[in-house]
């Protein structure tokens, strides 16, 4: 009998974690503070950056509210936006606690979205979902000038495309029997309409929001945080990877209703 691999994630999930690992220990054991500011002043995204420019009333009345002013304008930098961080700040952390959970996070829900997409559509997936992570925070905090790192945005994307297919008869999570191999990950997806009227998949969603909601709000009250989390970002990432599904489903893949 076969033996199968104890760890089998897909190698661009094996790959991705790798990758964050790797950047995360450079700035951890590797280059100096000085280095690693700049990092997250290059890499971050900071939303007043692009705020600046059409808006710079609201923005220094909204700087002259803050009570870290100082801390505020060394991430606004010389307030020109840096387009590149709307993406790049997904891969930096803000310790191995963040990264950890991140990671296990995108071994679970990544693994099945990769075996259905690939690799190639799978990494384009993660950076439209860390995007619109993205867009989502700064539709609500355009004058913050702290600076927003991590993951989380990517990860909820993938979660949002999990809810089209991993609950359907013979999906992973399925009530019926499961199909062998990836044919599991390739069932016939459900339709936006069709998630809302699922109840296994409805639930999960309700539950995934309310989650991220609470711990977003109490995160640091409870002791769960150091910083604000920015729970805009992972609902922005999850409606992504939840409306946007069809774009990135290999075609072949009919949708039922």
């Amino acid at each position: 009998m076969a033996r199968q691999p104890v760890f089998n994630a897909p190698r661009v999930i094996v790959a991705s974690i790798a990758l964050l690992g790797l950047i995360h220990a450079l700035r951890e054991y590797v280059v100096s503070d000085d280095t690693d500011a700049w990092l997250l002043v290059t890499f971050a995204f900071v939303p007043c950056r692009f705020t600046l420019g059409y808006d710079a009333d609201g923005l220094a009345e909204a700087l002259g509210q803050m009570s870290q002013t100082s801390l505020a304008m060394f991430f606004l930098g010389d307030g020109q936006p840096q387009w590149w961080t709307a993406l790049t700040y997904g891969f930096i952390h803000a310790d191995w606690t963040h990264l950890g959970m991140n990671a296990l996070w995108l071994a679970a829900f990544g693994a099945p979205v990769a075996r259905r997409f690939g690799s190639a559509r799978f990494i384009l997936f993660c950076c439209v979902a860390t995007v619109a992570g993205a867009g989502a925070h700064y539709a609500l905090h355009r004058y913050d000038c702290m600076p927003v790192i991590g993951a989380s945005a990517a990860v909820s994307g993938l979660t949002g495309a999990c809810l089209r297919f991993v609950f359907q008869p013979h999906g992973p999570l399925g009530q019926s029997w499961t199909a062998p191999g990836d044919a599991a990950y390739r069932q016939p997806a459900l339709s936006l309409r069709g998630v809302f009227a699922d109840s296994r998949a409805l639930t999960f969603l309700l539950f995934w929001f309310g989650v991220n909601f609470v711990f977003g709000a109490m995160s640091q009250t409870m002791g769960f945080s150091q910083g604000p989390v920015a729970w805009e970002a992972h609902a922005g990432g999850f409606a992504a990877g939840l409306l946007l599904f069809a774009l990135f489903d290999p075609k072949r893949l009919p949708t039922r209703s």
